[in-house]
């Protein structure tokens, strides 16, 4: 059975211009920034123009944990949105943009697949419209002027020890990972260890995407702690001066990006933090001002929702004060059957008992999604493969824990294959059966914190940390900083931080290897695990088949 490529059926795609999707959410053409016909940035005065007007409904998309099979997540996230408009909703997507590090590495693009896409697809998925190239170089302009100060002579009497500003880059780049810099003799400066991480990880990424306005993006930069003194005094971004040219760096990169869908449906593509490393979600500017434009946001959270949903609910909900009316947890017969032990080259013979053996991770997500007090559904991506039996088999099984599953065939037939789903998103979140609350409060001690998402999300026995790590928890408690929620950094692959580990997993400990302040964007990371915040390139990246034809044509992404 021959299928077209997602970038076949993209380049295929009817595009409207721009102009003519703002105007379908009633924006202005002098309050888009165009790059290009197809891609345009909405102006910070047009969103702060809608500040009186009344919500929409906030609908996540998020999934069990990732599996080569491939869940479709994004997919379903397009296509749930054009299943909205179909029905009759005035229905937005908020997405987040791609990172180059994956792309040429093995993950591949992020605009969805199939009949439910976002275009332009390629741009999205390389340059887009600069908004990481931006973030790299405000983060790595501070990383400069902080060396550039003790160069000078100190006046701040930097403990050159207790720098804790990195730097990045938006690729994968395992030799970067730690680095001794400032090598060369007096004129280079005080040579000192240090590092990269990826552009997704860097606080500046999480701080554009949890800010405002440009006013609240300026005063989150200056927050930041970058270093201490040998008195262990903190010293932050605005101490060197930094966050004013970090602002006009990050001006363009703040206004949320507006592209549309195989459809010509609306859909917002801003922000990008992994979830695994970061918080997950796209730009709290990009959701509130579709909140505004739209009845319906369909958005998405990285990774499974032990990660992404997480994050989700008790970091961007908490700081941004949204009230999701529904969830969508995205599952297929093919992960079912990996997480019942059937190898990927397997996956396409009816196998039943492995379906029902693989099913208690979907099971362990719904029921953790529901404890937000979030009404769910769950969306069963339609792969060809499937057979009756075993798309029965996962419906059963989602009967017994409360929830519906509803088999969506968005990737083949577009919104017509997604309306069941979509009727009935809107029957969850007009019930006002929506009763959100985040995992744990404020005022919870931080290792509290951590523990709570350890033993309620990933059902873990306890964490495992040192205790310079506890000392160090106290100390942010301490100086004012103990009211921040926590951001876990693992594996995706797993509830444990053993990505080899499969299935809902109970009796396990979650070992934390180092914590970080990100001040700025509100919260503390805790870095579990091997995870790495800058990751490397597989044996076989998918850059060395990365080419343009003879047409000019971008080949290998896809």
């Amino acid at each position: 059975m021959a299928f077209k490529t997602d970038i076949e059926i993209a380049r295929e795609a009817k595009k409207q211009p721009i102009m003519e999707i703002g105007a379908k959410l009633g924006i202005p053409s002098e309050h888009l920034l165009p790059y290009g016909h197809d891609k345009a940035k909405v102006g910070q005065e047009f969103i702060k123009s809608l500040a009186g007007r009344p919500d929409g409904k906030l609908v996540l998309v998020t999934a069990i944990n990732p599996t080569p099979a491939g869940e479709g997540k994004t997919t379903t996230t397009v296509g749930l949105g054009d299943g909205l408009n179909r029905i009759g909703k005035k229905a937005v997507v908020c997405i987040r943009e791609a990172s180059l590090g994956p792309n040429f590495g093995m993950k591949g693009g992020a605009a969805g697949g199939g009949m439910a896409q976002v275009v332009p697809m390629e741009e999205m998925n390389l340059h887009f419209t600069g908004d990481f190239h931006a973030i790299t170089s405000a983060h790595n302009l501070l990383s400069a002027m902080i060396d550039n100060h003790i160069y000078w002579g100190n006046e701040l009497a930097i403990d050159e020890r207790r720098i804790v500003w990195r730097r990045v880059m938006d690729m994968n780049d395992r030799a970067l990972r730690d680095i001794v810099v400032n090598l060369g003799g007096v004129a280079n400066g005080f040579p000192r260890q240090t590092g990269f991480d990826i552009t997704v990880a860097s606080e500046v990424m999480a701080i554009l995407c949890l800010s405002n306005d440009l006013e609240d993006l300026q005063k989150r930069l200056g927050d930041i702690v970058v270093a201490y003194t040998r008195e262990k005094k903190a010293i932050y971004a605005r101490d060197v001066k930094a966050d004013g040219a970090m602002t006009v760096l990050l001006k363009d990169a703040m206004q949320p990006n507006l592209v549309q869908t195989l459809e010509n449906n609306p859909a917002f593509v801003h922000g990008g933090p992994f979830a695994n490393i970061a918080h997950g979600c796209n730009s709290v500017i990009a959701t509130k001002t579709a909140l505004k434009l739209g009845e319906y946001v369909v958005t998405e959270a990285g990774f499974g929702a032990d990660l992404g949903a997480e994050k989700f609910f008790d970091i961007k909900c908490r700081k941004a004060g949204l009230k999701p009316s529904a969830a969508v947890i995205v599952a297929t017969v093919r992960a079912m059957k990996m997480n019942g032990g059937v190898a990927k080259a397997d996956l396409g013979a009816e196998n039943v008992d492995a379906v029902k053996k693989g099913c208690p991770n979907l099971g362990r997500h719904i029921s953790n999604v529901k404890s937000f007090g979030v009404p769910v559904v769950v969306a069963i991506n339609h792969f060809y493969s499937d057979t009756d039996a075993e798309v029965a088999a996962v419906k059963a099984y989602v009967a017994e824990q409360g929830a519906e599953a509803i088999l969506c065939k968005h990737w083949a037939n577009g919104s017509a294959g997604i309306e069941e789903l979509a009727h009935k998103v809107v029957q969850m979140a007009e019930s006002g059966a929506a009763n959100f609350a985040p995992l744990y409060p404020d005022e919870m001690p931080l290792f509290q914190k951590l523990q709570t998402i350890a033993k309620r999300i990933y059902h873990a026995d306890d964490v495992i940390a040192d205790k310079a790590i506890r000392d160090q928890l106290k100390t942010w408690e301490a100086a004012g900083y103990g009211h921040l929620p926590i951001c876990v950094a693992k594996t995706q692959y797993s509830f444990t931080t053993d990505p080899t580990v499969r299935g809902a997993p109970t009796g396990h400990t979650v070992p934390v290897r180092e914590v970080r302040l990100s001040a700025g964007a509100g919260f503390i990371v805790a870095i579990c695990g091997e995870i790495m915040t800058m990751p490397g390139l597989p044996k076989v990246p998918s850059a060395e088949v990365i080419r343009l034809n003879d047409q000019g044509q971008v080949e290998g992404l896809f």
